[in-house]
């Protein structure tokens, strides 16, 4: 799919394209390609000259390789996107290519990101002046997406914290907490890289020389909300190693008290088995309670007393509890 867009008014809009004459014959700022099949990816090369990356290029994790400038003089700027879904989160790579005053973009996923830069675009006149502030507004908005995703992490922590603090921990509940601080570890991860990939991207930029002195503060204030990012994905880090070792310290106290039940049987079930041992020998001679009728009645009786007397010992010492 292609999507291309035009300045009209100081408005982003989008025009329909269908052919290679309606591209020539626009004056695109911002040209984006959502997992393009053959006929429009031939249309770019034809246009501007040059191939798109395929996603092992744009998965590189060299900077010559995400960040460089093309034999047309074209910028190449390769950057990982977060897109928060419910099944599994994930980081989409993402192709940059700026040319003139155009801007391709090249994907294989749509990204909440791109709809909400194109919503803002319509809707504020001014919000988009070239193709470089589209790429700025990007990663800015990329960066508020980060944050939206870091407070449902916050959220969902708040509600593990109260069922690992507030509730009797069982080892099925353990695993459903350890299943779900991993997903949130998983995401904070991801975000983490993400905002990394994206100040590596705003620097490089900035680097270039190619903004304005508007642009340059714009990308400074990107700079400086990621850094802010950055002490929230740390402490939620921590957060996470306290009720992972919470969680574990739980299963472990569970465990104790199943080999703690085990100890105490086998020290009480001690004397039972000595006297059984002893009254169990059938042979006459040195114990004369073979010969006494009550002889067994009584080793039994005194093997339960045996038994009792140990338990009501671990109870009153609280071992039992």
């Amino acid at each position: 799919m292609i999507n291309v867009f035009v300045l009209n008014n100081r408005r982003l809009n989008q025009l329909h394209v269908e052919t290679l004459d309606d591209l020539k014959n626009s004056d695109p700022i911002w040209i984006d390609l959502v997992a393009p099949d053959e006929t429009e990816t031939s249309w770019i090369k034809e246009l501007y000259g040059f191939d798109l990356p395929t996603v092992e290029q744009m998965q590189d994790l060299e900077a010559s390789a995400r960040f460089f400038e093309g034999e047309s003089g074209e910028l190449h700027l390769h950057s990982d996107f977060l897109l928060e879904i419910d099944e599994e989160s994930r980081n989409v790579p993402v192709a940059f290519i700026l040319k003139n005053n155009t801007l391709l973009s090249f994907h294989l996923e749509d990204l909440p990101v791109f709809r909400l830069v194109r919503m803002r675009a319509r809707t504020r006149p001014g919000y988009i002046e070239d193709a470089r502030e589209v790429l700025l507004d990007l990663y800015a908005t990329d960066a508020e997406y980060s944050a939206d995703a870091l407070e449902g992490v916050y959220a969902e922590l708040e509600k593990i914290s109260q069922s690992v603090l507030t509730t009797k921990m069982t080892d099925m509940a353990a695993a459903n907490v350890l299943a779900r601080v991993a997903t949130e570890e998983d995401l904070n991860g991801r975000i983490r890289r993400n905002v990394m990939d994206t100040r590596r991207a705003v620097s490089f930029l900035m680097r270039q020389k190619l903004l304005q002195q508007d642009q340059i503060e714009d990308a400074r204030q990107i700079l400086r909300d990621i850094d802010s990012l950055d002490g929230h994905t740390a402490f939620l880090f921590d957060k996470i190693n306290f009720l992972m070792d919470a969680t574990v310290g739980f299963i472990n106290i569970n465990q104790n008290k199943v080999i703690k039940i085990f100890s105490v049987a086998s020290v009480a079930m001690l004397p039972p088995t000595l006297i059984a041992s002893v009254y169990g020998m059938n042979f006459k001679g040195w114990f004369p309670e073979l010969e006494w009728a009550y002889g067994y009645p009584y080793a039994l009786g005194l093997m339960v007393v045996s038994v009792i007397v140990p338990f009501v010992y671990f109870k009153y010492k609280g071992w039992l509890d």
